[in-house]
């Protein structure tokens, strides 16, 4: 038996690598698009949650969800300028909206979820019936609030809803 030779290796390499360019290229691979952002105004349905943190995550993309479709932008986008008090006022001025708007559209979201999180089963009606006579009522500081605090809220309902009830005293008729 020969041994093999050097060039041998580097033909042999070299025709590997056209081989694996001539399959990267047949499978779709010639052109890349990245994956279009979803429109966060279509419906999408709640997974079983399994344990609170994936409960409180749905709750958080949902309220994104509503809000950036009452506002005509991307969640992406949404959860960008909702970051810090000067990100939420340039993405105001950017869309052209005022507090009011913005305040309207986060409570509209904040709504929304509860209303998912109810069709999913992770929280009772009646905690849910409680829960939107206050967010169409809150201001948008505790909808945030209540956004990134969901994890809280759901590991306990009955304290979460009586500390949001405390927090939004006199907002409800």
């Amino acid at each position: 038996m020969r041994p093999v030779t050097g060039w041998v290796l580097v033909i042999g390499a070299a025709a590997a690598s056209v081989v694996l360019v001539v399959v990267y290229l047949a499978a779709g691979g010639g052109s890349y698009e990245p994956t279009p952002v979803a429109d966060p105004c279509d419906a999408r349905a709640w997974t079983s949650p399994d344990d609170a943190e994936e409960t409180a995550q749905q709750f958080f993309l949902s309220t994104l969800d509503g809000a950036a479709c009452e506002l005509g932008v991307s969640r992406e986008e949404l959860a960008t300028a909702l970051a810090t008090e000067e990100t939420r006022r340039q993405f105001a001025a950017e869309q052209g909206i005022d507090d009011a708007e913005l305040e309207a559209a986060v409570r509209a979201g904040v709504v929304r979820a509860i209303d998912d999180a109810e069709d999913a089963g992770a929280i009772s009606g009646i905690v849910a019936e409680g829960l939107r006579a206050v967010a169409s009522r809150l201001p948008v500081d505790e909808a945030l609030a209540v956004m990134t605090d969901a994890q809280g809220f759901l590991d306990d309902p009955g304290g979460a809803l009586g500390d949001l009830l405390d927090e939004a005293g006199g907002l409800l008729p």
